[in-house]
């Protein structure tokens, strides 16, 4: 048994029965373990949802951000580590837990906790990545706008029900980040002239 048998029955029971009618009992039953075999993968049922919204995401980001190459801009980075990992997202399962997480305010909170999670984790990958101190004020802005600018991508690929992949979606946001950062430039430029 796996986590991901685990989640994937208690995704079931949640969209056949409801999240606030499914219990823990339930999802192990239906996983056919023990609630104290749950307990070993899963603290809560929240859990099960957050499993299925994020895929591998937490654990593979970092590993995927390592692979870029030090001579491109941290957003760069991550633009590439995000479209890397959007597959993992974009699964039938990932999108109904997702409903499932903003249609409860708890549930919401706790998928907002875990984008504060992937922001620490990306920005520890930056600060490997580029290890020089004087930089890492630099390196966590810039890993909390990167995880703003993925977060503003998925909001828009649901709200166009994925009518495009979600990559179309995440270049789309980070192309509106450069030129975000391109009219500042500018106006600072004017400025100064």
């Amino acid at each position: 048994m796996t986590l991901d048998q685990i989640a994937q029955a208690g995704l079931k029971l949640f969209i056949e029965n409801g999240y606030e009618a499914t219990t823990l009992d339930a999802i192990a039953a239906a996983a056919g373990i023990s609630r104290r075999t749950f307990f070993y993968y899963l603290k809560s049922k929240e859990e099960v949802l957050l499993a299925h919204e994020s895929g591998n995401i937490p654990r593979l980001l970092r590993p995927t951000f390592l692979k870029q190459a030090p001579e491109q801009s941290p957003f760069d980075a991550a633009r590439k580590t995000f479209l890397t990992l959007a597959s993992l997202y974009e699964t039938e399962e990932s999108v109904m837990a997702d409903r499932i997480l903003r249609s409860i305010e708890t549930l919401r909170l706790r998928k907002e906790a875990l984008h504060i999670q992937l922001e620490a984790v990306l920005a520890e990958a930056m600060y490997e990545l580029w290890p020089d101190p004087i930089r890492r004020p630099a390196l966590r802005l810039a890993a909390m706008m990167a995880m703003g600018t993925l977060r503003f991508a998925k909001d828009n690929w649901r709200l166009d029900d994925a009518a495009r992949p979600l990559t179309h979606y995440i270049d789309e946001a980070f192309d509106l980040l450069d030129q975000q950062s391109n009219r500042c430039a500018e106006t600072d430029q004017g400025a100064k002239g």
